[in-house]
């Protein structure tokens, strides 16, 4: 009866802590970053479910624990680098869905998830993906972007974004999971599907892409799994038929919604069918070491009295009388003591042995089952109201390497790695077979074979760098090479504040690479009804690129200015033919036959580019912005806008010190110039056309007004785009206006779990 009693006793004192009592300890003890949140449940709920008094309602809650970090990883080696969560930043989260980019920085073809190109030249990617991919890295992430999750507790991220209505109207639906298996191994996956209907005919896209990840880093054994499959089909639409319908609207006897103008294409898409899968581990060999513990946290000898406690009551009261007796038999104990003390060791690796697999596919198509007979110059098989045109793709890619980590001791301060890398790649192309009248499939095959090293230094606070150099052995890469080189250093400055901490630092990051490669396969061959070359004589490109960026993080000032130089600058450009009934002034699409090249210049094309950017704060009036200034040596070659410009201006307050609002304006602009025009052909940008009258985009403002919230775990804005809706060169591209004026609506919460 009295063990009973007890028992009771225990669980109702267990009952009366309080709440937040248990949820600290929870926090406590799962600081390590080892998820036991289901594990404590799961716990609770055995506890009840064998508890006599189950039937009397439990109305406790057990407070989850939130927290977590991100990693991304280098591809080639997986090297792990720290990164921020992105998808859930809270700052400008109204800008997140834009096609455009944060700032405004792409051009594209007007409709949610299009291809787009970045007006800055210093700032497009370089992600080393098949050609057809680069246009949409709006919407596919590249796998050194990808962020791998470790979480306190099991997370989900649900967001939804809508604009317009069913006939014209944007969706897009995401979903982000992440938990771990353990502190050291997890498993999360993504999920991403938007449908832009378009406000101009023919314009809708359908995009949906999923990935799914795994993750072990233990001690000795690293492990990096990751699939990610996308589904890409965009509606092509050549553009509006005529310009003035935007710039010019009083010219025609009616005004026209966006619905009514005519446009030059329809019935044709461009699709993308992408796989990749992913691997990377590592074997770590090394050893142990003591940790050096702060005598302040070191544990402390029992004393006298609690020594002789654990003696029987018969040897203390000898114990008592015989002084000597006593001394030594404190001495024993406590040597028995500082035996059972246990020293807290850390686990460093010296040497590490890393093999990593990248499997990458992809079908691209381009479909017409209704092409204008004159809209392209060039017919080469097939017939035009039934165009099929496929290529596809396979990438492989396995490279063994040894690295000798860095910090093992006192003389290691840099890492050193070696590796090698094999890479088979498939390419197919329809081929004439004109003996027998037919289109068959032709395979090319191309292996490469390639050594490298990398020299780098990560760990301290003030400096860091990475060298890395690959050179091509084998193959029809044989004599490329690429140097990449960066660095950081944080220089502390100002005066010192009450703690002796400086008040403000100087970052500067310098980036710089040579790279002297051939170009990619499908700038070199490419086979369709309305694009056909072999270009086996293109030279090889050699690029320079020196960069620099200055930031002081108290008065949020950042200087970013960088040169690069190009030797055989290869690029796509227009290669139009003006119809006999055409004027050589005009700039209408249809006085023209449309065909596109690939074009190599020999010379040396030079591009300078310096961005300033300046957050300003008074109170809660907030004012950021970013100026580009960029200049091209040959703009008929890369044609660029001397100026690029964001500014955002906004009050940033809380009510209730729970609800976060950011409500402002923001707008982008740049000047006008000749942007490159889009093939649908090939879904490429490419070059105008300088033989005849060319088209100048910009000189354009475009604002947007918004208002962002936060609240706990949920994110919501309320945007309207474009509210300066007019007459003008309201063009993202060529012939691709603008959106009207548009609401769009967003909401994301988090849930742990």
């Amino acid at each position: 009866m009295s063990r009973r009693l007890s028992i009771f006793l225990i669980l109702a004192v267990l009952c009366c802590i309080p709440h937040s009592a248990r949820a600290q300890e929870t926090l406590r003890l799962n600081g390590d970053g080892e998820s036991r949140a289901s594990t404590g449940n799961q716990r609770n709920a055995e506890k009840r479910g064998s508890d006599r008094f189950s039937n009397i309602p439990d109305t406790t809650e057990i407070e989850i624990p939130i927290g977590q970090f991100q990693w991304r990883i280098e591809p080639r080696l997986g090297t792990v680098i720290d990164a921020e969560n992105t998808d859930t930043a809270v700052h400008n989260f109204q800008n997140f869905n834009l096609t455009e980019g944060y700032t405004g920085q792409y051009n594209f073809l007007g409709n949610l998830g299009a291809p787009r190109l970045n007006r800055i030249f210093l700032n497009r990617e370089q992600n080393g993906d098949i050609l057809f991919l680069e246009p949409f890295s709006y919407f596919r992430d590249a796998l050194q972007d990808f962020r791998f999750t470790n979480t306190l507790s099991p997370i989900t991220n649900l967001a939804y974004h809508k604009c317009g209505t069913r006939d014209n109207g944007q969706d897009r639906v995401r979903a982000y999971f992440a938990s771990n298996i353990n502190k050291i191994s997890g498993i999360g996956f993504k999920l991403d599907y938007l449908f832009g209907r378009g406000y101009y005919n023919n314009q809708a896209n359908s995009q949906f892409g999923s990935t799914v990840y795994g993750y072990y880093r233990g001690e000795r054994y690293n492990a990096h799994a990751y699939i990610n499959i996308n589904h890409m089909k965009m509606s092509e639409n050549g553009g509006i038929e005529d310009d003035r319908y935007i710039e010019d609207p009083q010219s025609f006897p009616q005004r026209y919604s966006s619905k009514d103008i005519p446009v030059t294409l329809s019935e044709t898409w461009n699709r993308n069918h992408e796989q990749t899968f992913y691997l990377t581990h590592r074997y770590n060999a090394g050893f142990y070491r003591d940790i050096e513990v702060p005598d302040s946290l070191k544990p402390q000898p029992p004393s006298t009295t609690e020594l002789l406690l654990q003696l029987p009551d018969s040897i203390r009261t000898i114990l008592r009388t015989d002084s000597v007796q006593r001394a030594a038999a404190v001495d024993s104990l406590l040597e028995v003591w500082r035996s059972e003390q246990v020293t807290p060791q850390e686990f460093v690796p010296v040497t590490s042995f890393i093999h990593t697999m990248q499997l990458h596919r992809l079908k691209h198509g381009y479909v017409a089952h209704r092409t204008p007979t004159d809209y392209y110059t060039n017919h080469y098989y097939g017939d035009w109201n039934d165009v099929k045109d496929e290529t596809r793709a396979l990438q492989l890619r396995n490279t063994l390497g040894v690295a000798l980590r860095e910090g093992f001791n006192r003389w290691a301060q840099s890492g050193i790695s070696l590796y090698g890398s094999h890479r088979l790649n498939t390419y197919t192309l329809p081929l004439i077979d004109t003996a027998a009248d037919t289109i068959l499939d032709h395979k090319y095959v191309e292996n490469d074979l390639s050594i490298g090293g990398t020299l780098s230094r990560t760990q301290g606070k003030a400096f860091h760098y990475n060298v890395d150099g690959e050179f091509w052995l084998v193959g029809p890469k044989v004599g490329d090479f690429n140097v990449d080189g960066q660095s950081d250093v944080h220089l502390p400055m100002g005066r010192r504040d009450t703690l002796g901490h400086r008040r403000d630092t100087l970052d500067i990051d310098l980036r710089a690479y040579v790279h002297h490669q051939k170009p990619d396969f499908y700038l070199r061959h490419y086979h369709s009804q309305a694009a056909w070359w072999d270009n086996g004589g293109l030279d090889r490109e050699l690029r320079t690129r020196v960069m620099g960026t200055l930031s002081l993080r108290r008065t949020k000032t950042r200087l970013t200015v960088g040169l690069e130089n190009m030797t055989n600058y290869t690029y796509f450009g227009m290669q139009n033919t003006l119809k006999s009934s055409a004027q050589s002034s005009s700039t209408l699409t249809s006085d023209y036959t449309h065909d596109v090249a690939v074009m190599q210049e020999g010379g040396n094309v030079q591009v300078f580019s310096a961005t300033l950017a300046q957050d300003i704060k008074l109170g809660p009036l907030h004012w950021d912005s970013e100026v580009t200034y960029q200049k091209t040596s040959k703009a008929s070659v890369l044609p660029l806008p001397d100026l690029s410009l964001y500014t955002n201006l906004y009050l940033l307050f809380r009510i209730a010190r729970v609800l976060r609002v950011q409500v402002g304006g923001d707008m982008r602009y740049f000047t006008s110039y000749y942007a490159p025009d889009y093939a649908p052909s090939i879904c490429q940008f490419a070059t105008q056309d300088t033989r005849y009258a060319r088209i100048k985009i910009g000189n354009y403002p475009i604002v947007n007004v918004y208002a962002n919230m936060h609240l706990k775990h949920c994110r919501l804005y309320l945007t309207v785009n474009h509210v300066n809706e007019g007459d003008g060169h309201a063009f993202w591209a060529p012939h691709y206006p603008i959106d009207p004026l548009t609401f769009h609506f967003g909401v994301s919460w988090n849930f742990f779990n």
